[in-house]
Protein backbone atom coordinates (compact mmCIF):
# COMPACT_ATOMS: atom_id res chain seq x y z
CA UNK A 1 0.00 0.00 0.00
CA UNK A 2 3.03 2.30 -0.03
CA UNK A 3 3.63 2.27 -3.79
CA UNK A 4 1.99 5.67 -4.29
CA UNK A 5 3.79 7.38 -1.39
CA UNK A 6 6.41 10.05 -2.18
CA UNK A 7 9.88 9.31 -0.85
CA UNK A 8 9.73 12.28 1.51
CA UNK A 9 6.65 13.18 3.57
CA UNK A 10 6.98 16.29 5.68
CA UNK A 11 4.95 17.87 8.44
CA UNK A 12 3.23 20.25 6.06
CA UNK A 13 2.23 17.40 3.78
CA UNK A 14 0.33 15.78 6.64
CA UNK A 15 -1.11 19.03 8.00
CA UNK A 16 -2.66 20.89 5.07
CA UNK A 17 -5.22 23.67 5.09
CA UNK A 18 -8.28 22.78 3.06
CA UNK A 19 -12.05 22.53 3.14
CA UNK A 20 -14.49 19.85 4.21
CA UNK A 21 -15.83 17.32 4.13
CA UNK A 22 -13.07 14.99 2.88
CA UNK A 23 -9.37 15.17 2.09
CA UNK A 24 -9.47 12.24 -0.32
CA UNK A 25 -12.89 12.95 -1.85
CA UNK A 26 -12.97 16.77 -1.77
CA UNK A 27 -9.47 18.20 -1.39
CA UNK A 28 -7.76 15.61 -3.60
CA UNK A 29 -10.19 15.85 -6.54
CA UNK A 30 -10.05 19.65 -6.41
CA UNK A 31 -6.25 19.53 -6.60
CA UNK A 32 -6.38 16.96 -9.41
CA UNK A 33 -8.88 18.96 -11.48
CA UNK A 34 -6.89 22.17 -11.11
CA UNK A 35 -3.69 20.30 -11.96
CA UNK A 36 -5.34 18.91 -15.09
CA UNK A 37 -6.42 22.35 -16.24
CA UNK A 38 -2.92 23.72 -15.62
CA UNK A 39 -1.44 20.87 -17.69
CA UNK A 40 -3.61 21.48 -20.78
CA UNK A 41 -1.57 22.19 -23.92
CA UNK A 42 -1.19 25.93 -24.39
CA UNK A 43 -3.70 27.34 -26.83
CA UNK A 44 -5.79 24.18 -27.06
CA UNK A 45 -9.34 25.27 -28.03
CA UNK A 46 -11.49 23.02 -25.87
CA UNK A 47 -14.79 21.84 -27.29
CA UNK A 48 -15.64 19.21 -24.71
CA UNK A 49 -14.62 18.67 -21.06
CA UNK A 50 -15.48 15.58 -19.03
CA UNK A 51 -14.54 14.17 -15.61
CA UNK A 52 -15.20 10.54 -14.72
CA UNK A 53 -15.12 9.46 -11.07
CA UNK A 54 -14.40 5.82 -10.25
CA UNK A 55 -14.83 3.50 -7.28
CA UNK A 56 -15.16 5.15 -3.91
CA UNK A 57 -15.12 8.63 -5.47
CA UNK A 58 -18.28 7.63 -7.33
CA UNK A 59 -19.93 5.62 -4.55
CA UNK A 60 -19.69 8.33 -1.89
CA UNK A 61 -18.86 11.29 -4.11
CA UNK A 62 -22.21 13.03 -3.75
CA UNK A 63 -22.10 12.88 0.04
CA UNK A 64 -18.46 13.96 0.06
CA UNK A 65 -19.07 16.90 -2.33
CA UNK A 66 -16.66 15.46 -4.91
CA UNK A 67 -18.64 16.96 -7.80
CA UNK A 68 -18.46 20.38 -6.16
CA UNK A 69 -14.72 19.96 -5.66
CA UNK A 70 -14.22 19.02 -9.31
CA UNK A 71 -15.99 22.17 -10.50
CA UNK A 72 -13.91 24.31 -8.17
CA UNK A 73 -10.71 22.67 -9.40
CA UNK A 74 -11.65 23.23 -13.05
CA UNK A 75 -12.16 26.90 -12.17
CA UNK A 76 -8.58 26.94 -10.86
CA UNK A 77 -9.49 27.15 -7.17
CA UNK A 78 -7.21 25.61 -4.54
CA UNK A 79 -8.34 24.03 -1.23
CA UNK A 80 -6.19 26.30 0.93
CA UNK A 81 -7.31 29.48 -0.81
CA UNK A 82 -10.94 29.08 -1.83
CA UNK A 83 -13.41 30.98 0.35
CA UNK A 84 -15.88 28.44 1.79
CA UNK A 85 -18.55 31.15 1.87
CA UNK A 86 -18.24 31.65 -1.91
CA UNK A 87 -18.34 27.99 -2.95
CA UNK A 88 -22.12 27.79 -3.42
CA UNK A 89 -22.10 30.87 -5.65
CA UNK A 90 -19.14 29.69 -7.74
CA UNK A 91 -20.56 26.22 -8.36
CA UNK A 92 -24.11 27.51 -8.71
CA UNK A 93 -23.06 29.86 -11.51
CA UNK A 94 -21.52 26.97 -13.46
CA UNK A 95 -24.62 24.82 -12.99
CA UNK A 96 -26.92 27.64 -14.04
CA UNK A 97 -24.98 28.78 -17.11
CA UNK A 98 -23.71 25.30 -18.02
CA UNK A 99 -20.38 26.87 -18.86
CA UNK A 100 -17.19 27.53 -16.94
CA UNK A 101 -14.39 29.98 -17.42
CA UNK A 102 -11.00 28.29 -17.34
CA UNK A 103 -8.06 30.07 -15.72
CA UNK A 104 -6.72 30.94 -19.22
CA UNK A 105 -9.95 32.79 -20.00
CA UNK A 106 -11.59 30.19 -22.25
CA UNK A 107 -15.31 29.72 -21.73
CA UNK A 108 -16.16 26.06 -22.14
CA UNK A 109 -19.53 24.32 -22.22
CA UNK A 110 -19.80 22.28 -19.03
CA UNK A 111 -22.87 20.87 -17.34
CA UNK A 112 -21.88 19.21 -14.03
CA UNK A 113 -24.90 16.89 -14.11
CA UNK A 114 -23.85 15.59 -17.53
CA UNK A 115 -20.09 16.05 -17.68
CA UNK A 116 -19.20 14.68 -14.24
CA UNK A 117 -19.81 10.95 -14.51
CA UNK A 118 -20.08 8.65 -11.48
CA UNK A 119 -18.71 5.24 -12.44
CA UNK A 120 -18.82 2.66 -9.61
CA UNK A 121 -16.21 0.44 -11.28
CA UNK A 122 -12.94 0.20 -9.34
CA UNK A 123 -9.72 0.87 -11.20
CA UNK A 124 -7.03 -1.63 -10.14
CA UNK A 125 -4.50 0.83 -8.78
CA UNK A 126 -6.55 2.59 -6.09
CA UNK A 127 -10.23 2.87 -5.04
CA UNK A 128 -10.17 6.67 -5.48
CA UNK A 129 -9.63 7.36 -9.18
CA UNK A 130 -10.71 10.11 -11.57
CA UNK A 131 -10.11 10.62 -15.27
CA UNK A 132 -10.20 14.08 -16.82
CA UNK A 133 -10.58 14.45 -20.59
CA UNK A 134 -10.50 17.56 -22.76
CA UNK A 135 -11.21 17.43 -26.49
CA UNK A 136 -10.77 19.88 -29.32
CA UNK A 137 -11.77 19.36 -32.92
CA UNK A 138 -8.37 17.78 -33.68
CA UNK A 139 -6.98 16.48 -30.39
CA UNK A 140 -7.72 14.84 -27.06
CA UNK A 141 -5.88 15.40 -23.78
CA UNK A 142 -6.60 13.01 -20.89
CA UNK A 143 -5.11 12.28 -17.48
CA UNK A 144 -5.99 9.78 -14.75
CA UNK A 145 -5.41 10.75 -11.13
CA UNK A 146 -5.59 8.82 -7.87
CA UNK A 147 -6.51 10.45 -4.57
CA UNK A 148 -4.54 8.30 -2.15
CA UNK A 149 -5.54 9.91 1.16
CA UNK A 150 -4.88 13.12 3.04
CA UNK A 151 -5.10 15.21 -0.13
CA UNK A 152 -2.15 13.41 -1.74
CA UNK A 153 -2.58 13.02 -5.51
CA UNK A 154 -0.75 10.62 -7.82
CA UNK A 155 -1.15 10.68 -11.58
CA UNK A 156 -1.06 7.79 -14.01
CA UNK A 157 2.67 8.28 -14.62
CA UNK A 158 3.52 7.40 -11.02
CA UNK A 159 4.38 10.97 -10.12
CA UNK A 160 3.48 11.67 -6.47
CA UNK A 161 2.14 15.03 -5.46
CA UNK A 162 5.27 17.09 -5.51
CA UNK A 163 7.16 16.03 -2.38
CA UNK A 164 10.98 16.24 -2.44
CA UNK A 165 13.23 13.19 -2.40
CA UNK A 166 14.03 11.66 1.00
CA UNK A 167 17.74 11.65 0.18
CA UNK A 168 17.67 15.40 0.77
CA UNK A 169 17.03 14.97 4.52
CA UNK A 170 19.65 14.05 7.12
CA UNK A 171 17.54 11.36 8.84
CA UNK A 172 15.56 9.42 6.20
CA UNK A 173 13.80 6.94 8.50
CA UNK A 174 11.23 4.51 7.12
CA UNK A 175 10.29 2.53 10.25
CA UNK A 176 9.87 3.32 13.93
CA UNK A 177 12.85 1.07 14.64
CA UNK A 178 15.00 3.22 12.39
CA UNK A 179 13.52 6.40 13.83
CA UNK A 180 14.32 5.41 17.41
CA UNK A 181 17.82 4.22 16.48
CA UNK A 182 18.64 7.40 14.56
CA UNK A 183 17.32 9.61 17.34
CA UNK A 184 19.28 7.67 19.95
CA UNK A 185 22.51 7.78 17.93
CA UNK A 186 22.16 11.54 17.38
CA UNK A 187 20.97 12.22 20.96
CA UNK A 188 17.83 13.84 19.57
CA UNK A 189 14.20 13.69 20.52
CA UNK A 190 11.80 12.49 17.82
CA UNK A 191 10.52 16.04 17.43
CA UNK A 192 14.05 17.44 17.13
CA UNK A 193 14.96 14.82 14.53
CA UNK A 194 11.85 15.70 12.53
CA UNK A 195 12.82 19.37 12.76
CA UNK A 196 16.27 18.60 11.35
CA UNK A 197 14.57 16.95 8.37
CA UNK A 198 12.16 19.86 7.91
CA UNK A 199 15.14 22.24 7.90
CA UNK A 200 16.17 20.75 4.57
CA UNK A 201 13.27 22.68 3.02
CA UNK A 202 12.41 25.48 5.46
CA UNK A 203 14.34 27.67 7.87
CA UNK A 204 13.66 27.38 11.59
CA UNK A 205 11.75 30.65 11.40
CA UNK A 206 9.60 29.32 8.55
CA UNK A 207 8.91 26.08 10.40
CA UNK A 208 7.77 28.00 13.47
CA UNK A 209 5.73 30.48 11.43
CA UNK A 210 4.01 27.81 9.33
CA UNK A 211 3.32 25.62 12.37
CA UNK A 212 1.81 28.58 14.20
CA UNK A 213 -0.38 29.25 11.16
CA UNK A 214 -1.64 25.66 11.12
CA UNK A 215 -2.46 25.94 14.83
CA UNK A 216 -4.24 29.27 14.25
CA UNK A 217 -6.41 27.72 11.53
CA UNK A 218 -7.26 24.82 13.86
CA UNK A 219 -8.25 27.24 16.61
CA UNK A 220 -10.36 29.28 14.20
CA UNK A 221 -12.11 26.10 13.08
CA UNK A 222 -13.02 25.23 16.67
CA UNK A 223 -14.24 28.79 17.28
CA UNK A 224 -16.49 28.68 14.20
CA UNK A 225 -17.81 25.29 15.24
CA UNK A 226 -18.77 26.69 18.65
CA UNK A 227 -20.68 29.58 17.06
CA UNK A 228 -22.53 27.83 14.24
CA UNK A 229 -25.88 26.18 14.84
CA UNK A 230 -28.64 24.35 13.00
CA UNK A 231 -28.56 21.26 10.82
CA UNK A 232 -25.68 19.95 8.77
CA UNK A 233 -26.23 19.70 5.01
CA UNK A 234 -26.96 16.43 3.24
CA UNK A 235 -30.45 15.37 4.26
CA UNK A 236 -29.80 13.35 7.43
CA UNK A 237 -30.95 16.33 9.52
CA UNK A 238 -28.00 15.95 11.89
CA UNK A 239 -27.99 18.90 14.25
CA UNK A 240 -24.80 20.57 15.39
CA UNK A 241 -24.16 19.72 19.04
CA UNK A 242 -21.04 21.73 19.77
CA UNK A 243 -22.74 25.12 20.40
CA UNK A 244 -25.21 23.68 22.90
CA UNK A 245 -22.56 21.65 24.71
CA UNK A 246 -20.35 24.73 24.86
CA UNK A 247 -23.08 26.79 26.51
CA UNK A 248 -23.70 24.03 29.09
CA UNK A 249 -20.01 23.78 29.96
CA UNK A 250 -19.71 27.54 30.32
CA UNK A 251 -22.77 27.54 32.58
CA UNK A 252 -21.24 24.79 34.73
CA UNK A 253 -18.09 26.86 35.09
CA UNK A 254 -20.08 29.96 36.04
CA UNK A 255 -21.92 27.94 38.71
CA UNK A 256 -18.60 26.56 39.95
CA UNK A 257 -19.85 23.01 39.52
CA UNK A 258 -17.27 20.34 40.14
CA UNK A 259 -17.15 17.30 37.85
CA UNK A 260 -14.00 15.22 37.71
CA UNK A 261 -14.80 14.24 34.09
CA UNK A 262 -15.57 17.74 32.87
CA UNK A 263 -12.21 17.83 31.08
CA UNK A 264 -13.44 14.95 28.91
CA UNK A 265 -16.50 16.99 27.99
CA UNK A 266 -14.26 19.80 26.76
CA UNK A 267 -12.17 17.38 24.69
CA UNK A 268 -15.36 16.01 23.15
CA UNK A 269 -16.49 19.56 22.47
CA UNK A 270 -13.34 20.54 20.60
CA UNK A 271 -13.52 17.48 18.37
CA UNK A 272 -17.24 17.89 17.69
CA UNK A 273 -16.73 21.54 16.73
CA UNK A 274 -14.07 20.68 14.14
CA UNK A 275 -15.89 17.75 12.58
CA UNK A 276 -19.20 19.57 12.40
CA UNK A 277 -17.40 22.35 10.54
CA UNK A 278 -15.81 19.75 8.28
CA UNK A 279 -19.21 18.17 7.55
CA UNK A 280 -20.52 21.61 6.62
CA UNK A 281 -17.68 22.17 4.13
CA UNK A 282 -15.83 24.68 6.29
CA UNK A 283 -12.13 25.48 6.55
CA UNK A 284 -10.22 22.69 8.33
CA UNK A 285 -6.72 21.28 8.56
CA UNK A 286 -6.22 17.74 7.28
CA UNK A 287 -4.68 15.94 10.24
CA UNK A 288 -3.85 13.70 8.47
CA UNK A 289 -7.28 13.54 6.77
CA UNK A 290 -10.49 15.55 6.94
CA UNK A 291 -12.55 12.63 8.23
CA UNK A 292 -10.21 12.54 11.24
CA UNK A 293 -9.54 16.28 11.37
CA UNK A 294 -10.89 16.83 14.88
CA UNK A 295 -8.54 14.59 16.86
CA UNK A 296 -5.24 16.48 16.71
CA UNK A 297 -6.93 19.88 17.34
CA UNK A 298 -8.94 18.48 20.25
CA UNK A 299 -5.85 17.01 21.92
CA UNK A 300 -3.88 20.20 21.26
CA UNK A 301 -6.67 22.27 22.80
CA UNK A 302 -6.57 19.94 25.80
CA UNK A 303 -2.81 20.51 26.09
CA UNK A 304 -3.13 24.28 25.64
CA UNK A 305 -6.04 24.69 28.04
CA UNK A 306 -5.66 22.05 30.73
CA UNK A 307 -1.93 21.28 31.00
CA UNK A 308 -0.08 23.47 33.46
CA UNK A 309 2.99 24.95 31.81
CA UNK A 310 1.80 24.47 28.21
CA UNK A 311 3.86 26.59 25.81
CA UNK A 312 4.11 27.54 22.15
CA UNK A 313 7.28 25.44 21.98
CA UNK A 314 5.30 22.50 23.34
CA UNK A 315 2.71 22.92 20.60
CA UNK A 316 5.47 22.95 17.98
CA UNK A 317 7.01 19.84 19.54
CA UNK A 318 3.59 18.18 19.40
CA UNK A 319 3.24 18.85 15.67
CA UNK A 320 6.76 17.65 14.85
CA UNK A 321 6.44 14.38 16.76
CA UNK A 322 2.95 13.78 15.39
CA UNK A 323 4.29 14.29 11.86
CA UNK A 324 6.99 11.67 12.40
CA UNK A 325 4.32 9.16 13.48
CA UNK A 326 2.05 10.05 10.57
CA UNK A 327 4.93 9.62 8.12
CA UNK A 328 5.48 6.06 9.31
CA UNK A 329 1.81 5.15 8.94
CA UNK A 330 1.37 6.68 5.51
CA UNK A 331 4.58 5.15 4.21
CA UNK A 332 4.02 1.62 5.53
CA UNK A 333 0.23 1.32 5.44
CA UNK A 334 -2.31 3.99 4.45
CA UNK A 335 -4.28 6.95 5.77
CA UNK A 336 -7.04 6.42 3.18
CA UNK A 337 -10.42 5.19 4.40
CA UNK A 338 -11.15 3.94 0.90
CA UNK A 339 -8.05 1.75 1.07
CA UNK A 340 -7.93 0.41 4.65
CA UNK A 341 -11.08 1.64 6.37
CA UNK A 342 -11.36 4.20 9.15
CA UNK A 343 -8.46 2.61 11.06
CA UNK A 344 -6.31 4.44 8.49
CA UNK A 345 -7.95 7.79 9.22
CA UNK A 346 -9.12 7.96 12.82
CA UNK A 347 -6.56 5.34 13.89
CA UNK A 348 -3.69 7.30 12.34
CA UNK A 349 -4.85 10.61 13.78
CA UNK A 350 -5.26 9.04 17.22
CA UNK A 351 -1.70 7.66 17.08
CA UNK A 352 -0.30 10.99 15.88
CA UNK A 353 -2.10 12.90 18.65
CA UNK A 354 -1.03 10.44 21.35
CA UNK A 355 2.62 10.54 20.31
CA UNK A 356 2.53 14.31 19.87
CA UNK A 357 1.08 14.85 23.34
CA UNK A 358 3.72 12.67 24.99
CA UNK A 359 6.43 14.64 23.20
CA UNK A 360 4.92 17.96 24.28
CA UNK A 361 4.79 16.71 27.88
CA UNK A 362 8.49 15.85 27.81
CA UNK A 363 8.20 12.10 27.41
CA UNK A 364 11.06 9.97 26.12
CA UNK A 365 11.28 8.75 22.54
CA UNK A 366 10.28 5.27 23.70
CA UNK A 367 7.21 6.69 25.40
CA UNK A 368 6.25 8.65 22.26
CA UNK A 369 6.46 5.48 20.17
CA UNK A 370 4.60 3.50 22.84
CA UNK A 371 1.75 6.02 22.97
CA UNK A 372 1.35 5.93 19.20
CA UNK A 373 1.40 2.12 19.28
CA UNK A 374 -1.29 1.94 21.98
CA UNK A 375 -3.53 4.40 20.16
CA UNK A 376 -3.25 2.71 16.76
CA UNK A 377 -3.52 -0.82 18.18
CA UNK A 378 -6.89 -0.05 19.70
CA UNK A 379 -8.31 1.29 16.45
CA UNK A 380 -7.39 -1.81 14.43
CA UNK A 381 -10.22 -3.10 12.27
CA UNK A 382 -12.21 0.15 12.34
CA UNK A 383 -14.44 0.28 9.27
CA UNK A 384 -15.41 3.27 7.15
CA UNK A 385 -19.16 3.02 6.57
CA UNK A 386 -20.60 6.56 6.52
CA UNK A 387 -24.39 6.73 6.37
CA UNK A 388 -25.58 8.22 3.06
CA UNK A 389 -21.94 8.78 2.10
CA UNK A 390 -21.83 11.83 4.37
CA UNK A 391 -18.93 12.55 6.71
CA UNK A 392 -21.32 12.81 9.67
CA UNK A 393 -22.44 9.46 11.16
CA UNK A 394 -20.41 7.85 12.67
CA UNK A 395 -17.53 10.17 11.75
CA UNK A 396 -18.22 13.15 14.01
CA UNK A 397 -18.64 11.21 17.26
CA UNK A 398 -15.80 8.89 16.29
CA UNK A 399 -13.40 11.84 16.37
CA UNK A 400 -14.53 12.79 19.87
CA UNK A 401 -14.05 9.27 21.19
CA UNK A 402 -10.64 8.92 19.52
CA UNK A 403 -9.49 12.23 21.00
CA UNK A 404 -10.13 10.93 24.51
CA UNK A 405 -8.50 7.64 23.55
CA UNK A 406 -5.37 9.48 22.36
CA UNK A 407 -5.00 11.25 25.69
CA UNK A 408 -5.52 7.98 27.55
CA UNK A 409 -2.87 6.29 25.38
CA UNK A 410 -0.47 9.13 26.19
CA UNK A 411 -1.11 8.80 29.90
CA UNK A 412 -0.68 5.02 29.84
CA UNK A 413 2.63 5.48 28.07
CA UNK A 414 3.87 8.14 30.48
CA UNK A 415 3.16 5.82 33.41
CA UNK A 416 5.61 3.34 31.87
CA UNK A 417 9.23 3.57 30.80
CA UNK A 418 8.65 3.17 27.06
CA UNK A 419 9.28 -0.57 26.94
CA UNK A 420 6.41 -2.67 25.58
CA UNK A 421 5.71 -5.97 23.88
CA UNK A 422 4.25 -4.90 20.50
CA UNK A 423 6.11 -2.30 18.44
CA UNK A 424 4.56 0.51 16.43
CA UNK A 425 6.00 -1.08 13.27
CA UNK A 426 4.13 -4.31 14.03
CA UNK A 427 0.84 -2.49 14.60
CA UNK A 428 1.23 -0.46 11.40
CA UNK A 429 1.91 -3.67 9.49
CA UNK A 430 -1.16 -5.26 11.11
CA UNK A 431 -3.29 -2.28 10.13
CA UNK A 432 -2.09 -2.61 6.54
CA UNK A 433 -2.85 -6.35 6.46
CA UNK A 434 -6.25 -5.85 8.09
CA UNK A 435 -7.09 -3.24 5.47
CA UNK A 436 -6.17 -5.61 2.68
CA UNK A 437 -8.43 -8.30 4.14
CA UNK A 438 -11.34 -5.93 4.81
CA UNK A 439 -14.25 -6.24 2.39
CA UNK A 440 -14.63 -3.23 0.10
CA UNK A 441 -18.15 -2.58 1.39
CA UNK A 442 -16.56 -1.47 4.68
CA UNK A 443 -14.07 0.90 3.02
CA UNK A 444 -15.78 4.23 2.25
CA UNK A 445 -18.27 2.85 -0.25
CA UNK A 446 -21.38 3.12 1.97
CA UNK A 447 -22.32 -0.41 0.90
CA UNK A 448 -22.04 -2.09 4.30
CA UNK A 449 -22.10 -1.62 8.05
CA UNK A 450 -24.01 1.35 9.45
CA UNK A 451 -24.52 2.72 5.96
CA UNK A 452 -27.02 -0.06 5.20
CA UNK A 453 -28.21 -1.00 8.69
CA UNK A 454 -29.21 2.54 9.66
CA UNK A 455 -30.97 3.53 6.46
CA UNK A 456 -32.47 7.00 6.43
CA UNK A 457 -36.13 6.57 5.38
Amino acid sequence: MSDDVPSWIGMFDLFRIGIGPSSSHTVGPMVAASRFIAALPAGMPIQDLRVELFGSLALTGKGHATDTAVVLGLLGEQPDRVDPDQIAALVGAVSERKTLRLPDGQIVAFDPTRDIVFNRAMLPRHPNAMRCTARSVKAEFARTYYSVGGGFIVNEDDEPSGAPDATAVPYPFTTSTELLAMADAASLSIAALQRHNERSFRSDAQISRDTAHIWTVMQACVARGLRASGELPGGLRVRRRAPGLHLRLIAQQDRNERDVLQGMDWINLFALAVNEENAAGGRVVTAPTNGAAGIVPAVLHYYDRFVTGATADGIETFFLAAAAIGTLIKRNASISGAEVGCQGEVGSACAMAAGGLVAALGGSNGQVENAAEIALEHNLGLTCDPIAGLVQIPCIERNALASVKAINAARLSLHGDGSHFVSLDQVIRTMRDTGRDMLSKYKETSQGGLAVNAINC
